[in-house]
């Protein structure tokens, strides 16, 4: 019988949709939530894909079969800039284009054979979905967690929209590439620097998160603590506050230093007659994107704005410069000078000729050396009055204390994070449910009127303003409050707000009246493992992460971590690269599954690698794969006159060449069990099986054998096989057993840790020399256990009551003499 992997695949994939095999319900208890991050809508499955979704079935079925109440959902995260730019590139509407493209990508996910509940698919630019998107913005809005404010923000001229922070990669645009500017504009933020703590503190309770991610969102988060020093300015009002984590080097302070965009800039330069410089300087710097300005090989360059600034612990006078290595996002946008403790500041203050005091020494250093470059280490404080001698880090609460008692500053911790910026000037994503009306001001949009549906037609050109900003339909509306006229927001909702709570959406997507039920989500959430790609770790978790704890401080639901376990897969390579369309190394899943099936392409992508290493993509792995299963086929399909109704058998009873068999197939289904549940070692898992294959076809040639013992090993290779490949699994089970059930509703084979024993000796035990028990013992068995397992023997715990163990002497291979006294 030849292995028709077309036939097969398609008569299952059928069979398990009619009958609904992968719906779930909630039920009591043990509970298991698998989840692949939901993909963008591309239109066609890439490897990566096929790699994630495949290491996330073999969790899912590999856990139902062990009895758990399984939810493994998929959804379509739809919105954003890409549909858009596609859409006008192909001459279509982003509607029509996404919507063909998830109806193209469900058809080969179910290709695949992956186990998702497709009753509960969800769509962000669905109305059904956005419409709670709007409703959790709101709910923000009300809490005081959304506002908006004018403000310098990351632009992408290519894709004309506004980037968040996390967004901008090496000073360039994640999603194109392009070198990121500035542009001073008025947008919406979500105040993720509300949670700045408890996201940093709430790490300690991610044990199953890799720690490589732990450590990037600890970075990005940023948590710095020092003081805020209040600097007066000479003719004005207004101070210069900055942050320092090294209030200890404020007596060398000698100069100050502003972000050309800082608002006190131009209030300082202001009657100077250093305007004109200023403002030719603030222009030049506008061209320069953040990483340029941050680099370490940038020539220090600033302007003096005119003004001096009076250092609070000494009234020395400072000059006031606005300089390009500063940067408005960064602590206040301003800092204190400090040539001899900072180098950037020493590069300066050598630029323009300003003083460089010394004020932390090396330890054992008694006179200072001339500098060369700044010391940013610790030591010994001097030319810092009463603090001179003192070590850094002491003096610096002392300063510190000095500055509270002045109230010229105050101890504080600052984060590197900064509030998210969510306003995008783009057509294809989530409206924001705001209306602005002349006499009301900023209103939100009434929950009855939600959703702020998404108008279809438009004009989308990808230049200009914005494609809704153009529609008087959709701009015009009345205020829900006084009935006048007024015009709607224009900006819609980064897709990141869409895909921070999805994963709720998943416990009740059918809810018309809720974003979610909070019994449904208690009894779902949180995630138990989630997988994706570790370029995630600083946008789309650490947002799904503020999101859950918002909801939970809220009271929608009673968690405050989203995701229990996480695992992020490797890259999957060809060629030593990742493949890509320019690079011309692309394998395309549908060639595969053609050629192979689904089967092939799944047990290869999860044999060549761990999952969380990258993966070199093999043509002859490939076929060696496929070849594999063939070789399960023959085994199972040429041996069907061999079975016997029964797979039961008693241990003792049978022969050697039994057992040995026996143990390969109790020692496999340890093998596989531990490696997917502890470890996800899929390729490990899978080679064990292979080793189980080649010792069922040397048994089965042999005189002799036992039909009872080859069944059961038939059974047990083909139900461990199942996670991996579900459709030949699924076939061999209806030619093994063929009483109608699925091999995907049975349950995960125990192993029997007495067929683990190959060879047995049997072990004197004396106590005071005198004989009280024999035990039986695998022959390789250290000495240490062989003592342990002596003592727990029930006979000899027996005479042992109560007494005190003076020694436990061993005769190895012979017996065990354990020397006790009362």
């Amino acid at each position: 019988m030849r292995y028709d992997f077309q036939r097969i695949e398609e008569k299952w994939q059928k069979d398990w949709e009619e009958k609904k095999l992968h719906r779930t319900g909630e039920g009591e208890g043990n509970k298991y939530y698998a989840l692949e991050m939901f993909p963008y809508p591309s239109g066609k499955l890439h490897m990566g894909h096929v790699r994630n979704y495949s290491i996330g079935d073999v969790v899912a079925r590999f856990k139902k079969m062990n009895g758990k109440n399984v939810l493994h959902p998929m959804g379509w995260d739809s919105f954003g800039l890409p549909a858009e730019n596609a859409a006008i590139k192909h001459d279509t509407h982003p509607n029509v284009w996404t919507w063909d493209n998830i109806k193209n990508m469900r058809a080969q996910l179910k290709q695949l054979g992956i186990s998702y509940d497709w009753d509960r698919e969800i769509a962000s630019c669905h109305p059904d979905y956005y419409k709670w998107t709007q409703w959790l913005f709101l709910l923000f809005y009300n809490n005081g967690l959304a506002y908006k404010k004018r403000s310098y923000v990351n632009w992408c001229p290519s894709c004309a929209t506004v980037l968040a922070n996390e967004q901008v990669i090496s000073g360039e645009c994640e999603r194109c590439g392009s070198t990121v500017t500035k542009k001073d504009l008025e947008q919406w933020f979500f105040r993720i620097t509300d949670y700045a703590q408890k996201l940093l503190d709430d790490m300690q309770k991610l044990e199953g998160w890799p720690d490589k991610v732990k450590t990037m969102q600890s970075n990005w988060i940023g948590r710095s603590e020092g003081a805020s020093i209040d600097f007066d300015v000479e003719g004005i009002k207004s101070k210069i506050t900055v942050f320092t984590t090294r209030p200890d080097t404020i007596f060398g302070a000698t100069f100050m230093a502003l972000a050309p965009e800082h608002p006190l800039a131009k209030e300082i330069v202001k009657d100077t007659g250093y305007e004109d410089e200023f403002n030719g300087f603030v222009e030049r710097i506008k061209k320069m994107s953040e990483i340029e300005r941050t680099s370490t090989e940038l020539e220090k360059e600033g302007v003096f704005l005119g003004k001096y600034a009076v250092n609070p612990v000494n009234g020395k006078m400072m000059p006031i410069y606005a300089a390009n290595y500063i940067l408005l996002e960064y602590g206040t946008g301003a800092i204190m000078g400090v040539p001899a403790h900072d180098q950037r500041d020493y590069d300066f203050a050598v630029k323009y000729g300003l003083e460089i005091i010394e004020v932390v020494r090396p330890v054992g250093e008694e006179n200072g050396k001339g500098m060369d470059r700044a010391f940013e280490d610790t030591g010994v404080m001097v030319n810092s009055g009463k603090y001179n001698g003192l070590d850094n880090y002491e003096a610096m609460s002392g300063i510190i204390d000095e500055l509270e008692r002045a109230g010229k500053g105050k101890r504080e911790v600052k984060f590197r994070i900064r509030d998210w910026l969510i306003s995008r000037q783009r057509y294809w994503g989530a409206p924001i449910p705001i209306i602005y009306c002349p006499e009301c001001g900023e209103v939100p949009v009434p929950e009855k009127d939600l959703p702020v549906v998404l108008p279809l037609n438009v004009e989308l050109t990808g230049k200009g303003e914005s494609p809704l900003a153009r529609s008087q339909e959709f701009v015009n509306t009345k205020c829900p409050v006084c009935g006048g006229d007024a015009k709607r927001e224009t900006d819609t909702m980064d897709t990141f707000v869409c895909s921070s709570w999805y994963f709720l959406r998943f416990t009740d997507p059918q809810n018309k009246e809720k974003a979610f039920d909070k019994k449904k989500a208690d009894y779902w959430m949180p995630v138990d493992q989630y997988i994706g790609g570790v370029e995630h770790a600083i946008l789309h978790l650490l947002y799904a992460r503020f999101f859950t704890k918002v909801l939970y401080d809220l009271g929608l639901c009673s968690f405050n971590e989203p995701f229990q376990n996480l695992l992020t897969q490797g890259m999957v390579l060809k060629d030593g690269a990742k493949m890509s369309k320019s690079k011309g190394n692309v394998v395309s899943p549908e060639d595969i599954v053609e050629r192979y099936g689904a089967d092939t392409a799944r047990l290869f992508i999860l044999f060549a690698a761990p999952p969380e290493r990258d993966l070199e993509w093999s043509d002859q792995g490939v076929e060696g794969c496929y070849r594999f299963l063939n070789r399960i086929w023959r085994l199972v399909t040429d041996s069907v006159e061999l079975y016997t109704e029964d797979s039961r058998y008693e241990l003792h009873e049978l022969s050697q060449m039994d057992k040995d068999l026996v143990y390969v197939i109790n020692h496999t289904v340890k093998k596989v069990t531990d490696d997917i549940e502890e470890r996800f070692n899929f390729n490990t898992a899978i080679s064990a099986v292979m080793e189980m294959v080649n010792a069922l076809y040397q048994y089965r040639d042999k005189d002799g054998f036992n039909p009872v013992v080859f069944r059961d090993g038939i059974e047990k290779l083909v139900v461990l096989m199942a996670p991996f490949a579900p459709h030949i699994a699924e076939e061999l089970w209806h030619m093994v057993r063929n009483d109608g059930s699925s091999v995907h509703s049975q349950k995960w084979p125990d192993y029997d840790p007495k067929a683990l024993i190959k060879d047995e000796i049997i072990i004197v035990v004396q106590i005071n020399g005198k004989v009280r028990s024999r035990i039986s013992i695998p022959a390789d068995m250290d000495e240490e256990t062989v003592k342990r397992t002596a003592l727990e023997d029930e006979k000899v715990r027996s005479y042992i009551e109560g007494q005190t163990i003076s020694k436990v002497v061993a005769v190895p291979g012979k017996l065990i003499n354990v020397v006790v006294r009362r």
